[in-house]
C-alpha cells in the first residue's frame, strides 16, 4: 500500500490509474478506523480496480468548543488496517497542505437546503465543513466513485447535493451502517463511553427501532411516536439533541402522506454525542388493503 501526503503526487498517482482503464473508489475517513469504516472499503473495492482512503481530521468542521484537539488519532493502526483490507493507497495530507491559508473563513461550499436542521441545529457551520473539505478532497483524488457511511445521513445528502450542484463527475454511494453485536452503530467517538454508558448507548437504536415498528404497523400519531422516543432516551439517562421522522430523500419534515421515511436521531451520553438512523418504507393505501 502506498503513503502520499503530496497533492500533486496524489492528483499523478490517480490519473495514472485511470489513463490505465482502471476504475478509482474513494473512501474519505478522518481516521480512528473501525469495521465500519473498513465495510465502506470493501463496498469501493467491490466497484473499483483500486481504491483510496484519505486520512484527515478536517478542523474546518468542529466548532469551538468541540473535540479537534482530543480527536483520536491512531495513525499507524490506520494504516495497518488498510494495507490488511487491500487498500492501494492512503493520502495523508497536512492541514497546511489542505488550508494553505487558514481553516477560517475563507472560500467555503454550502448546502442551504439542508442546513439549519437535526445535525446542523447543534453544531452549526459543521456541514459547511463537511462539504468544503469533501469538495478539496473530490477534486485532489478525482476518484470515479466514492463511499460514504449512512450512517452520517444528513451528511450522505450533502455530498450527492453538492456533487449534483457542482457537476462534479464522480459517483457517490451510500455504504451500510456498521454495528456492534448490541445494535450501537460503530462509531470512533465510540471511545468515550465509559463502561457503564457502553451499556446504556444502545438504547438510542432500540429507541429508533421503537418508531419505526409503529410507523410500519400504522400509528397515525407521529407526534406521539416521537415523543415516546425521546422518553426512552431519556430513561436511558441520554440527553437527547433530537429523534425526528423526516422525508428520506431530502430530510423535508415528513408528511403522513409520504412512503420513503427515515427517523434519525441523535443524543448525548457522558463526553459522546450519538447519531443513528432507521430507514422506513411505509406500503401504500393500496398495499395496506
Amino acid at each position: 500500500m502506498q503513503r502520499i501526503s503530496g497533492i500533486a503526487d496524489m492528483r499523478a498517482r490517480v490519473v495514472d490509474w485511470q489513463r490505465a482503464g482502471l476504475r478509482v473508489g474513494f473512501v474519505p475517513t478522518m481516521g480512528n478506523l473501525h469495521g465500519g469504516h473498513l465495510a465502506l472499503v470493501d463496498k469501493a473495492r467491490a466497484l473499483s480496480d483500486r481504491v483510496v482512503v484519505s486520512i484527515f481530521v478536517n478542523p474546518a468542521q468542529f466548532g469551538p468548543n468541540e473535540d479537534y484537539a482530543t480527536y483520536p488519532r491512531t495513525g499507524e493502526a490506520d494504516c495497518a488496517a488498510l494495507d490488511a483490507s487491500g487498500v492501494d493507497c492512503v493520502f495523508l495530507p497536512a492541514v497546511d497542505a489542505m488550508y494553505p491559508d487558514g481553516a477560517g473563513p475563507r472560500t467555503r461550499v454550502e448546502v442551504p437546503e439542508l442546513n439549519g436542521m437535526l445535525c446542523d441545529v447543534s453544531r452549526p457551520g459543521f456541514f459547511n465543513g463537511v462539504a468544503t473539505v469533501v469538495a478539496k478532497l473530490l477534486n485532489i483524488v478525482t476518484p470515479d466513485l466514492a463511499v460514504f457511511g449512512l450512517k452520517d445521513y444528513q451528511q450522505l445528502l450533502v455530498v450527492q447535493r453538492l456533487v449534483r450542484d457542482l457537476n462534479l463527475p464522480v459517483d457517490i454511494i451510500g455504504g451500510p451502517i456498521a454495528r456492534e453485536p448490541d445494535g450501537l452503530a460503530m462509531s470512533s467517538r465510540n471511545v468515550y463511553l465509559t463502561a457503564d454508558e457502553r451499556e446504556r448507548a444502545p438504547a438510542l437504536y432500540r429507541a429508533l427501532c421503537h418508531v419505526a415498528s409503529r410507523l410500519e404497523r400504522g400509528e397515525p400519531d407521529w407526534p406521539l411516536l416521537v415523543a415516546e422516543g425521546l422518553d426512552r432516551l431519556r430513561e436511558a439517562g441520554m440527553q437527547p439533541d433530537y429523534l425526528e421522522i423526516r422525508r428520506a430523500d431530502d430530510l423535508a419534515e415528513a408528511l403522513t402522506s409520504d412512503h420513503e421515511l427515515v427517523i434519525p436521531g441523535a443524543a448525548y451520553l457522558g463526553r459522546a454525542r450519538l447519531i443513528d438512523n432507521v430507514r422506513v418504507s411505509l406500503p401504500t393505501p393500496g398495499q395496506r388493503d
